[in-house]
């Protein structure tokens, strides 16, 4: 063998890991994503399962929104004991309900409103509504309860409207992917497109299993953060992505899929966690500031916020990439198998 024969030789020979890191990474560590995928697939398989259990014991409460009902809202001024004040609603109604109380400023005075759901009716009786609150205005008669508003939705409407706000979801998620693929075609479009979907449904179901878990009943809130969520999720996926494809175009497309994946998801992740941390920390003040003044609908807004802004920021790192990892693998592996036959 020539001197530049020997000399083409070494110069194409893959590089060592030390070599790799030193090169493309300035000599900084490079984490292993890819090798820890099994520990990331066990954690959220094991909240997966803690979910399923919890939905058969708990069951999934939908709001009257999507099951049908009506709705009482009283004011009052004072103080009263919540749990007492559920109770005696409880003991003057027969019907099934979900209770809600939250403070809020009344035409520029301090009170608190109590919401009384009536689930599987179509509309309030007249004298359900006059006999609760004449109930409530002897039962505490320093108080000064007054019904504001009373409100029903048929069932039937609300199965629609629950129908149509999941097309809703569905619509957005697969032109997300839609989007994803196309973009993203030089490090195989389809795979990155089907592995952020897994990784929309992986955030969808944390979310859910949230409200199971909470007993929180599913609203038109649900759907809001449901897509909010899949809007933060599929830009964290798209950072990454973008990021693998600059990397490629450098160490060359016969480095491994895992190597490049993890040295693009080392560079990009300060960003990522930075950008999920900003919006955390807003949203969690909203929660807090709910909490402290008892404002049960912003809360139930905030709380599947923060869940699902972790859950996406995780996804996209630990599920979606790792994924996206073995199916570029297995496919190499497919060609190689190919060629060799």
């Amino acid at each position: 063998m020539t001197d530049k024969t020997q000399t083409k030789a070494v110069s194409k020979a893959p590089l060592t890991d030390e070599e790799f890191v030193n090169k493309y990474n300035g000599g900084r560590k490079i984490i292993d994503f890819v090798g820890h995928k099994k520990i990331f697939f066990g954690i959220s398989l094991s909240i997966i399962i803690i979910g399923i259990i919890c939905n058969f014991i708990f069951g999934t409460q939908l709001d009257i929104q999507f099951s049908g009902g009506a709705t009482l809202k009283f004011s009052y001024s004072g103080e009263i004991n919540q749990s007492e004040l559920t109770d005696f609603i409880q003991a003057k109604t027969t019907e099934d309900r979900i209770t809600t109380t939250y403070a809020q400023d009344l035409m520029g005075n301090s009170g608190t409103t109590v919401t009384v759901q009536f689930s599987g009716n179509d509309s309030i009786k007249t004298d359900i509504q006059k006999n609760l609150e004449s109930d409530l205005q002897k039962q505490y008669p320093d108080n000064d309860f007054k019904c504001l508003e009373s409100n029903s939705v048929d069932a039937s409407m609300g199965f629609s409207f629950l129908l149509k706000c999941l097309t809703a979801v569905a619509i957005a998620a697969v032109l997300m992917v839609l989007y994803v693929t196309i973009r993203f075609k030089k490090i195989g479009g389809l795979s990155a497109g089907v592995m952020a979907l897994v990784a929309l449904f992986h955030d969808v179901a944390m979310i859910y299993f949230m409200y199971v878990i909470f007993q929180m009943p599913i609203d038109a809130s649900f759907i809001a953060v449901v897509l909010m969520i899949l809007g933060y999720s599929l830009n964290d996926t798209i950072v990454i992505y973008d990021r693998v494809r600059e990397e490629k175009k450098l160490v060359g497309s016969k480095t491994d899929v895992g190597k490049v994946f993890n040295l693009s998801c080392t560079k990009c992740i300060k960003r990522t966690i930075m950008t999920s941390i900003t919006t955390l920390s807003a949203i969690l003040v909203v929660y807090i500031v709910a909490c402290a003044f008892n404002i049960t609908s912003v809360q139930s807004f905030a709380l599947p916020m923060i869940i699902g802004i972790v859950s996406g920021c995780y996804s996209s790192i630990c599920i979606a990439g790792p994924l996206w990892v073995m199916w570029q693998r297995r496919k190499k592996a497919k060609k190689a198998a190919a060629k060799a036959a």
